[in-house]
């Protein structure tokens, strides 16, 4: 299991070389904790959308730098990973944050980072919060089909089916195929059509980032122009 941060502009990635005992993930009003350590993987229902992430951990000195916790070819100075860190934060960058094993893969941004230097072996505790980008983007009346819209709203007053499909979706952070079905098909339950229609592309997205598989359409990227089948 690794925890990564890959920067959406491009520039260099950056893998914690230790796993924090737990991340705490924020949903609205609810709080969900996830155990790293002692369970690995831990998987909650697809279509939740994570507002926030925050943990605690420890960059371990060069003296620590072998104790199995530390992920060998990961291990960096404490002070460097503390100005990348920074740097992030300062800059406001965008990073599309996977913790590997999890379902966990969002894009956020830095809002809290508070390292803090302790003990002799030059190890420096931290605190960490991140929180998902969200992208305001304004859409013409075309790209809304409002005709379209105002038609099904018609045909439901008179008692026609009210869901529309067909046409295309481009993905966007924190979509799942259930909740892509749950808006354009009328119920999240029709999600395999959706991924029947768009097996090689999904497929071929899952392969960019590095999987070897989407496991049937659970790894989708922001970005991916989706068909929905009619």
């Amino acid at each position: 299991m690794n925890i990564k941060l890959i920067p959406a502009g491009g520039g260099s990635r950056f893998t914690f070389p230790a796993l924090p005992e737990k991340i705490q993930g924020k949903y609205g009003a609810r709080y969900q904790s996830f155990d790293i350590l002692s369970k690995g993987a831990v998987k909650v229902p697809k279509g939740t959308d994570a507002a926030e992430f925050s943990w605690d951990g420890v960059f371990f000195g060069r003296a620590k730098r072998r104790e199995p916790i530390v992920k060998k070819n990961q291990w960096k100075e404490p002070e460097e990973c503390v100005k990348i860190l920074n740097r992030y934060l300062k800059n406001g960058t965008v990073l599309n944050l996977i913790v590997t094993e999890t379902w966990i893969n969002a894009d956020v941004t830095i809002s809290s980072f508070q390292p803090r230097p302790v003990g002799a072996y030059g190890n420096i505790e931290y605190s960490i919060t991140f929180v998902q980008k969200k992208t305001l983007r304004i859409y013409t009346t075309d790209e809304l089909q409002i005709a379209a819209f105002v038609k099904k709203t018609a045909e439901r007053e008179d008692g026609g089916e009210g869901t529309a499909s067909g046409g295309s979706y481009t993905v966007k952070s924190g979509d799942t195929l259930w909740r892509i079905a749950a808006e354009k098909l009328g119920s999240g339950s029709k999600w395999p059509a959706i991924y029947d229609a768009n097996a090689d592309t999904i497929e071929a997205e899952a392969k960019k980032h590095g999987k070897p598989g989407s496991d049937r359409g659970h790894w989708i990227y922001p970005g991916t122009t989706l068909t929905i089948p009619a």
